[in-house]
């Protein structure tokens, strides 16, 4: 399978497009300082991170309103958010709005949008119809990109499993630390052959990064799902005590989840019960273990 797809290589100076990443790692695993050591440990940086489902900015209600969808990720006074299912000029549906664009602008947020889908414009637009996933960052992206993991397609009658893109990486750089955060959207269906391909091609991915990382998103499954397994070793599940977070009202299933690599301790998680989508966001408070190089 091919390793990257590069959608977006960019450094934080790019203006109206910046990457965004999330801080990454579990809970409690700096290692302690040796009483005969020369150097004092560096104290982890804090960060707040989410993940949110903004369902093209409609709410449980399905009326479209992305001012809605900004208040209610401002209120998650996060410093890095991934979102999942974002319309960019997709249809009528969402105004044919750039809905990453315009939350970063209304934020006053860096984003990098990584589409899963990138269609022809519709009749009467100049603009390409895009979807897929995106990172919102308050801290200086130095770099992102869009990955392919195995996919099937929404867009065919007969979709076949092949690798497409929509999978977000970026580099933020936390007051000298720098923390690789993901943002995904996995398959939806009862099978979840599809979902397990997935995780083994994401964690091909964060194989390939070194230093904290930090990945996010709609699993489509509960973390006790047997496809989800290998996920739990390289990562771990920052709210393995949390609440549910679909559907938005009521819920019944935790299937957005933030999950962490080792060097760092999470300190704290919750839900927000808003219905400016069918899911509900997911919260962390996490400290990330200092490091000098990505």
């Amino acid at each position: 399978m091919t390793r990257r797809h590069r959608l977006h290589r960019t450094l934080a100076s790019v203006a109206l497009a910046a990457a965004v990443a999330l801080g990454a790692a579990p809970p409690g695993s700096a290692s302690p300082l040796r009483s005969g050591d020369a150097k004092q440990a560096a104290p982890p940086v804090s960060l707040r991170v989410a993940t949110y489902n903004i369902h093209a900015g409609a709410g449980e209600d399905g009326v479209f309103d992305l001012e809605r969808t900004a208040r209610a990720i401002r209120g998650l006074d996060a410093d890095v958010i991934g979102l999942q299912e974002v319309d960019v000029h997709w249809g009528t549906r969402s105004d044919f709005a750039d809905e990453a664009r315009d939350l970063a602008r209304r934020l006053r947020m860096r984003v990098f949008f990584a589409p899963i889908y990138d269609l022809a414009p519709a009749e009467g637009h100049a603009e390409r119809r895009q979807f897929g996933v995106a990172v919102l960052s308050r801290y200086p992206v130095t770099s992102a990109e869009n990955h392919e993991i195995t996919r099937l397609s929404t867009q065919e009658s007969d979709p076949v499993p092949a690798p497409a893109p929509g999978f977000a990486e970026v580099t933020v750089q936390v007051r000298g630390t720098f923390v690789h955060v993901y943002s995904t959207h996995l398959d939806y269906r009862a099978d979840p052959s599809i979902r397990r391909i997935q995780v083994d091609d994401m964690l091909a991915v964060l194989a390939a990064d070194s230093g904290p990382k930090v990945l996010v998103g709609d699993f489509n499954a509960e973390p006790s799902a047997p496809e989800l397994a290998r996920l739990w070793g390289p990562l771990t599940d920052a709210a393995p005590s949390g609440g549910m977070t679909y559907p938005a009202v009521d819920p019944a299933q935790r299937i957005d989840l933030v999950t962490v690599s080792p060097e760092i301790t999470v300190t704290g998680t919750h839900e927000v019960a808003t219905v400016a989508s069918d899911h509900r966001p997911v919260v962390a408070d996490l400290l990330v273990r200092r490091r000098g190089d990505a």
